[in-house]
């Protein structure tokens, strides 16, 4: 094993003996009429049984129940609630107790869940959907539209975990169809709506994502807290019934997983790819394309001290030549194979494959290219290989956040190839509470990527600070296009101005433009799993390796 010692990972096995549960599982993603739902379900599959109590390998539990192990930030701080999010870092996933509006189709288009029919007024400024009319919550209630206004207008007032500043509030105006008004238009609402899970307004109090009650595919039925979360099937779902009746997650790290599939204790385990060459008897490796990337910002204005005495802005990396120098002077595909195994795919932007990304972000690697762009910019070489300009040296500090070590390895490949270039790069692991201030004069290696468009709003529109949030950076063609792109009444149309904001022929934020970020990879997730699991087909994950992979877990079986 790479790195590792048997020991260790033999120790951290033991734990997984006091697990309580069985494996099975299957999953598909063939989605329904819109019009009526767009819960994705899967054909009829003939199952196996085997079955087993936890303890016995992997694959011999009952025919209908699945064992998944998720590293320890997966496991919700404050419960299932929606307005606080479930696990620590992770974009966006479907909840699996709540009922949504929306949800986004295999290819990240809008469907429908809860919804039977949107319609947004010409202004942009009314929201209409109408909802079914044959859901109840499993304490018996019906849901009703009153449930939907309640928990938007909840989520709007205390979410910790996404922006609700668009919302006005939502009304019910009868028992199928709730209006959100807006605040300013959002054409980008939908993508919204299929990650609030609805929550029932008669049961819904301060220990609410303790003791969940949802109208969802699942139902909690027990949380042993840093142990494990079981859920069983809703036996009153109105879509398809889950063919996966109990699903039992396990909270461990890497090594402890890795131990936990060897020792057959679960079907499906997360992994890195420091893993990825190993074999487990029983096991197949799964790899699943993301939008989970890294990349680090580069301040684009001058270096100065703000009110409250931060640094901002960086004189080197202010001018656009040396940005532009640093995009294309690195070999992504080199990073992919060195640092991930070559589990990984090349990244230009915040949004890559999704429907809003512009491909005029791809670069190819041309470090002769580079170097020009640098000697352009006056940064002449030196004796000691280190450019130079009126005395100073061509110096960057990356970033990256402590005990990463992905984060770590690839800010190292980051600084092997600036060097190349003649650019003396120092890395530094760094406390997340310092990190985002030191941002905005220091490049900081990243983590993002979502299933929205807003994800591109966040990282490059200006606030009314003058600059935008992570890092100094204004364009006011780039902010135009994607405000306009938010009044757009149409999200397909919308679609095209999101791309605009990245590249119009002649601004925006890719590498003829500004380029205040460098993308670096797209970073895949990888899973051990049961030979003998059918994992259906994955959308695009998005930032953070955990709750993504079950998203259709109702969908999976044993085959």
């Amino acid at each position: 094993m790479k790195k590792r010692t048997y020991g260790r990972i033999f120790a951290a096995a033991m734990s997984v003996l006091l697990i309580t549960g069985c494996g099975v599982g299957k999953q598909s993603d063939t989605g329904k009429d819109q019009a009526q739902t767009g819960r994705t379900t899967a054909a009829a599959s003939e199952q196996q049984p085997s079955g087993g109590e936890a303890g016995e390998a992997a694959g011999a539990g009952e025919k209908d129940s699945v064992i998944v192990a998720m590293g320890p930030n997966s496991e919700p701080e404050s419960g299932f609630n929606p307005a606080y999010g479930w696990g620590a870092g992770e974009h966006v996933h479907e909840p699996l107790i709540q009922s949504t509006l929306t949800v986004t189709t295999t290819d990240l288009r809008i469907a429908y869940d809860l919804a039977t029919d949107i319609q947004v007024s010409e202004d942009g400024m009314t929201w209409t959907v109408k909802i079914r009319d044959d859901v109840k919550f499993t304490d018996g209630e019906p849901l009703t539209a009153k449930d939907v206004a309640f928990t938007y207008n909840t989520v709007k007032e205390s979410s910790s975990v996404n922006d609700f500043t668009m919302l006005k509030e939502a009304v019910a105006t009868n028992d199928t169809t709730v209006e959100f008004h807006m605040e300013k238009p959002y054409s980008i609402w939908p993508y919204t709506m299929a990650i609030v899970g609805i929550v029932p307004e008669h049961a819904y109090g301060p220990d609410y994502g303790e003791h969940p009650i949802g109208s969802g595919r699942y139902i909690m039925k027990q949380w042993d807290k840093g142990q494990q979360i079981i859920f069983e099937a809703n036996p009153d779902y109105y879509g398809d019934a889950p063919k996966m009746k109990k699903v039992t997650v396990v909270f461990m790290d890497e090594d402890a997983a890795y131990a936990a599939a060897m020792a057959g204790q679960v079907d499906l385990a997360y992994t890195a790819a420091s893993y990825a060459e190993q074999s487990i008897d029983g096991y197949r490796l799964l790899s699943y394309e993301t939008v989970d990337n890294r990349g680090f910002n580069l301040p684009a204005v001058p270096a100065s001290t703000d009110e409250q005495g931060n640094r901002v802005g960086n004189d080197f990396t202010s001018d656009v030549r040396v940005r532009r120098a640093i995009n294309i002077g690195i070999d992504r595909e080199e990073m992919i194979k060195n640092v991930l195994d070559g589990h990984g795919t090349a990244a230009y932007s915040v949004c890559d494959k999704m429907p809003w990304y512009n491909d005029e972000a791809q670069v190819d690697y041309d470090p002769e290219a580079a170097a020009a762009l640098l000697d352009e910019a006056g940064w002449v070489v030196g004796a000691d290989g280190i450019r130079e300009k009126n005395g100073v040296r061509a110096e960057l500090n990356i970033m990256y956040s402590s005990g990463d070590s992905v984060r770590q390895a690839l800010a190292a490949d980051t600084q092997n190839q600036l060097k190349a270039l003649g650019i003396d790069t120092t890395i530094e692991g760094v406390g997340w509470d310092t990190a985002y201030t030191r941002a905005l004069a220091e490049p900081l290696m990243w983590g993002w990527g979502a299933h929205t468009p807003m994800e591109l709003y966040n990282m490059y529109h200006t606030l009314e600070n003058g600059s935008a949030e992570y890092s100094p950076y204004s364009n006011e063609t780039v902010d135009r296009y994607m405000d306009e792109a938010l009044a757009s009444t149409s999200l397909e149309e919308s679609y095209e101005l999101w791309q605009k904001a990245q590249w119009d022929g002649a601004t925006g934020v890719t590498q003829e433009g500004d380029i205040p970020w460098i993308w670096l990879c797209n970073i895949d997730h990888l899973y051990w799993a049961n030979e003998s699991l059918h994992v259906a087909d994955q959308k695009l994950h998005p930032h953070g390796h955990g709750w993504s992979i079950v998203n259709n877990v109702d969908q999976w079986y044993w085959e």
